[in-house]
């Protein structure tokens, strides 16, 4: 049975006016925002508590530029393959990818939930000379002005938020018809257990006790099943697979055991 190892609502949005203010409908976890507001000025600390995910970064980005250059029939060889395209990263965090990815000539949008993370991407952007749009919003918070955007980015967020099925939902609104959004996130098997958890918050203790609850981990199908049901196409997913002899990431076409990544696409409108 789909989600027998979670307990999921259905993600019902039918009672929502999407040309309304904000939805009566919230999708943060104020136990995982109280998490990361504890550790936010150690976004940019590549040695600190995020640094699974500054290792982790290049090939995530890689991943992203692949997909959307397909996707927007853009040159990723280009020095701005994005430029004009409107992107949101949801859950940004510190800033991590929204960095990187406005550099590459996107317009982006950063939202999270946790101020203190809000207040580090701003900082940093603003010492790094960049013009990021940073808001201290839930997703849901950007239907108020019915604000569209070509691609939406969420890495490492679904494990966090107490519905997934209602996020990706409130994601897919968020596109344009054709447009793409991005998800990583980690699978619920036992090597996941062994890896994520136990070997990096307590072994290792590159992340904090409790960062990460196994439960709630989705397994690439039922994303996949999420994914549809919240009206998007699934058109690829990979894994991003850790070498710990050379400390290094690559993406594996048919690891997805521990962390993985899907991209999906919002259908457009059939032609009359």
């Amino acid at each position: 049975m789909l989600y027998a190892k979670a307990e999921f609502s259905t993600g019902d949005l039918s009672h929502i006016n999407w040309t309304n203010a904000m939805p009566a409908v919230n999708t943060a976890d104020s136990r995982e925002i109280e998490n990361f507001e504890a550790i936010a000025d150690e976004w940019w600390d590549a040695k600190g508590k995020f640094r699974p995910l500054h290792e982790l970064n290049p090939v995530r980005l890689d991943y992203i530029v692949a997909q959307l250059a397909v996707e927007f029939e853009r040159d990723s060889t280009a020095s701005m393959p994005f430029k004009d395209l409107r992107i949101a990263d949801v859950g940004c965090g510190g800033g991590l990818v929204a960095e990187p990815v406005a550099r590459l000539g996107a317009l982006v949008t950063g939202i999270d939930a946790a101020e203190a993370n809000i207040r580090v991407a701003r900082e940093h952007a603003k010492q790094m000379g960049l013009e990021i749009d940073y808001r201290n919003i839930p997703v849901e918070r950007l239907l108020d002005d019915s604000e569209k955007f070509d691609a939406v980015l969420s890495l490492e967020v679904i494990e966090h938020v107490p519905d997934p099925l209602l996020f990706l939902k409130i994601c897919g609104e968020l596109l344009k018809p054709g447009g793409a959004m991005i998800c990583s996130t980690l699978n619920r098997t036992t090597k996941c257990f062994a890896l994520a958890i136990i070997g990096a918050e307590y072994i290792l203790k590159w992340l904090p006790k409790g960062t990460h609850e196994w439960t709630r981990f989705l397994k690439p199908d039922e994303l996949y099943a999420c994914i549809r049901e919240a009206g998007l196409e699934p058109i690829d997913r990979k894994g991003f697979v850790f070498n710990p002899f050379r400390g290094s990431w690559k993406v594996s076409e048919t690891d997805l055991q521990v962390n993985y990544v899907t991209t999906s696409r919002k259908p457009r409108p059939a032609a009359a």
